[in-house]
């Protein structure tokens, strides 16, 4: 079963996407700011991590840089699901290449279905190479290459 970390501060949401992604067959760990979220992934060991980068305390990006600073860490796919909109994080090609975003979905575009097939679609490296190029697009869910990355 692949492992989650959920760094998620709304507690609703948290609640909604925890039970949607256990339903989908993932083990869970949520947590709502970045420090909790150092000590659960050194605990939980997640295969991703799913991020919203408005924390309270240190923001997502300071996670990013402190998460990859870990060398056990550095290849774990991050999604970003946020509520800030991708244009003003994508406006340094250094945030997607040092930190290594797997993908970014705005909040407000994106549903839980989208979540969990964004999810699928970074997990499943094996599906990823036999599905052409034209059917791995999920819609309202950017890559660096969509901004030019």
């Amino acid at each position: 079963m692949k492992r989650i970390l959920l760094v998620e501060p709304d507690k609703i949401l948290a609640q909604v996407y925890k039970a949607s992604l256990k339903r989908a067959g993932y083990e869970v760990t949520q947590v709502s700011g970045a420090q909790e979220a150092i000590i659960s992934a050194n605990d939980f060991h997640p295969d991703i991590v799913v991020l919203e980068l408005k924390l309270v305390g240190h923001n997502g990006v300071e996670f990013l840089y402190e998460f990859r600073s870990y060398p056990d860490w550095q290849e774990i796919p991050v999604i970003i699901n946020s509520l800030i909109h991708p244009r003003e994080f994508a406006s340094s090609a250094i945030l997607w290449r040092e930190i290594k975003v797997a993908g970014y979905l705005y909040k407000p575009q994106s549903s839980l279905k989208q979540l969990s097939s964004a999810i699928r679609f970074i997990l499943d490296k094996e599906a990823q190479s036999s599905v052409p190029a034209s059917l791995k697009r999920i819609e309202n869910f950017y890559t660096a290459r969509d901004f030019g990355f």
